[in-house]
Order: C-alpha cells, then sequence, then structure tokens
C-alpha cells in the first residue's frame, strides 16, 4: 500500500537528503545527484543539509534543482583521538552529518552522499520496516561472514567489532530527536577515529543494523577488489568515492581510474549532469505539508509495492 502523502490523518513524509560543506566544487556532486533522482523518477525531494559556509550562490544552485536547503551547525568530537589522524582529512567535517537526525518533519529518509548517482529509482527503500538502520556493508565479503583483507580495520577504543561493518555514504534512517540527543551525548564520550563519522554509527547503531544488497551503495573499489560478487549491470545507485573517481574531477590517471567500467559509470554521471530536460520546472505542488517542492509529474511516475521486499535484505553470517 502507498503511504498517504496528500490527504488523510497518518501522513508519512519521506525524503533523500545529502550533505555539503565549503565552496569548492562539490556542490556538482549535488546538482548530479539531484538531477539523477529526477531522471529516475523518484517521488520524493532532495534535502541538503549544508554548513554555514556554503555560499550563497552554491544555494541558490541547489534550490533551482529542485533541492530543499537546509542549513546545519558543525559537529566534532570533544574528545581527541590517540594519534589525531583520519583516513582522509576532511572526515573530521562528516561528523556534521549527524545533525539530519533532527529532520523529523519527514518520518523516514535515505541519506546519500554527494559523490553518489542513482540510476534506478530506489523509493521502494521507504518501504523497509522501521525501528532498524540499513545500510550496505563495507566490504561485502562481511555479508558472506569471509575474511578478507579488504575489511577496514575496526578501532579498540569503540569495543567489540559490530557482525558487519558497514559504509556510511548511504543509510535508510528515521530522523528522531531523542536519538539525536543520544548521538551528541555519545559523541561527546567518543575519541574520533580513522573513519570518523562511519566508525562512530556502526558503533552506535550495530545493534540495529540491517544490512541491504549493495546495488544500493556499489562503491567503485568492489570492482577491482570484488568483481566476482559485482553485477555491474544491477547497480541502482553507485558511490564515486575512490580516489580520482570524483566525476567532475576525472582525469583517468589515478590508479584503476583507467579501467573501461569506470569511464562508463563516469560517462553515465555526465550524461545526468549535462541533461538539460533534467533540471527544475516550475509548476510544482506541495507534499504533505513538508516545506520544498516537487514536480509534479514526479508524484505518478512510481508506485510503492510491498512485493519483493526481501530482496533488499542480506541475511548476516552466523554469530557462531
Amino acid at each position: 500500500m502507498a503511504p498517504e502523502l496528500l490527504t488523510g490523518t497518518k501522513r508519512r513524509s519521506f525524503a533523500y537528503v545529502t550533505f555539503l560543506a565549503g565552496n569548492g566544487d562539490y556542490v556538482k556532486g549535488v546538482v548530479g545527484l539531484a538531477k539523477g533522482l529526477i531522471k529516475a523518477k523518484s517521488m520524493y525531494p532532495l534535502v541538503v543539509a549544508i554548513l554555514p559556509d556554503v555560499p550563497e550562490e552554491h544555494r541558490l544552485l541547489l534550490r533551482s534543482h529542485g533541492c530543499i536547503v537546509r542549513e546545519i551547525e558543525p559537529l566534532s568530537p570533544s574528545l581527541k583521538s590517540s594519534d589525531n589522524k583520519y583516513a582522509r582529512s576532511y572526515y573530521v567535517l562528516n561528523y556534521s552529518k549527524l545533525c539530519i537526525w533532527q529532520f523529523v518533519e519527514f518520518s523516514k529518509m535515505v541519506y546519500l552522499d554527494g559523490d553518489m548517482q542513482v540510476f534506478e529509482n530506489v523509493d521502494h527503500l521507504f518501504n523497509l520496516p522501521d525501528n532498524h538502520f540499513y545500510a550496505v556493508a563495507d566490504c561485502i565479503c562481511e555479508m558472506y561472514g569471509q575474511s578478507c583483507p579488504e575489511v577496514l580495520p575496526w578501532p579498540k577504543e569503540l569495543g567489540s567489532r559490530p557482525p558487519i561493518y558497514f559504509n556510511a555514504g548511504m543509510f535508510v534512517f528515521q530522523p528522531n530527536l531523542s536519538i539525536y540527543a543520544d548521538l551528541l551525548n555519545t559523541l561527546k564520550l567518543t575519541p574520533p577515529t580513522q573513519f570518523a563519522e562511519q566508525d562512530f554509527l556502526n558503533m552506535f547503531f550495530k545493534d540495529k543494523y540491517k544490512p541491504i544488497s549493495y546495488v544500493y551503495n556499489l562503491l567503485l573499489a568492489m570492482l577491482w577488489r570484488h568483481p566476482e560478487k559485482i553485477e555491474l549491470n544491477k547497480a541502482k545507485a553507485v558511490h564515486y568515492c575512490s580516489p580520482g573517481a570524483k566525476p567532475w574531477k576525472y582525469t583517468g590517471k589515478e590508479e584503476n581510474m583507467d579501467r573501461e567500467d569506470i569511464k562508463m559509470l563516469v560517462k553515465k554521471w555526465w550524461d545526468i549532469y549535462n541533461d538539460q530536460t533534467l533540471d527544475h520546472k516550475q509548476g510544482c505542488i506541495h507534499i504533505a505539508g513538508v516545506e520544498g517542492e516537487v514536480e509534479s509529474n514526479r508524484l505518478m511516475a512510481a508506485a510503492f509495492s510491498d512485493a519483493n521486499i526481501s530482496t533488499l535484505y542480506v541475511t548476516s553470517p552466523s554469530a557462531a
């Protein structure tokens, strides 16, 4: 049964959400993502959680592509790590992503990093049962309970390792102010680690986490790390997170970036980004009292179905 959007007393408001900081060219990734959701005929808007340093011209650009812009305050750990080294220097900014748990005008959201692209409609993710945290394993070997040298190290200061370690570039969650308060309080007591908010979220949600198929967050590195487990033609959302993979910066000179499958995926991203027919159009309507607008022709473009929802899941390995 489709959720009630415009009528009824039990309204459920859904949205995609991403994160943006600074005045650099990452805004191109967010614009590309917004256009990808339109091309996939998503029924729901894209909310962009921005830090105060995002310039006004970038905010206007995002709104011109139909995005709902929400400014958030920067977050960072109160404690210091033992080595103060992140896997990448900008990871410290990513703790601010926790602020999206405040967006309680939405009953459920799908978070997508700004360097992701959606190639097929994934609105059915909002049909996943409530009260869980859904994401894709960072190394899909973990889905099968297999050991693998590509599995990211788990920091001992965060306690026991979760059964499956997920990638925080995409996840399905329910905004909740009580959970947000718990996130902040836990952050005050938790030292930062190499993979910043990804490690933190793995620790915080390890008892509520449910793995879903890699097709919702295909990490490019899986193409050469685990090609036997990847079916590229089935990928619904691709994560351009490997060094040199950002389409708007792509040169093909970095390691693995000269692969034909990478070139194809970069071209697919640019085809969407450059498609002027996907630019946001006027003549929109409001959805369920939520601030922001979505093109009216997108409301009728996709319908929810409870059928085959089990195909989203990945069976967790035995604890034995």
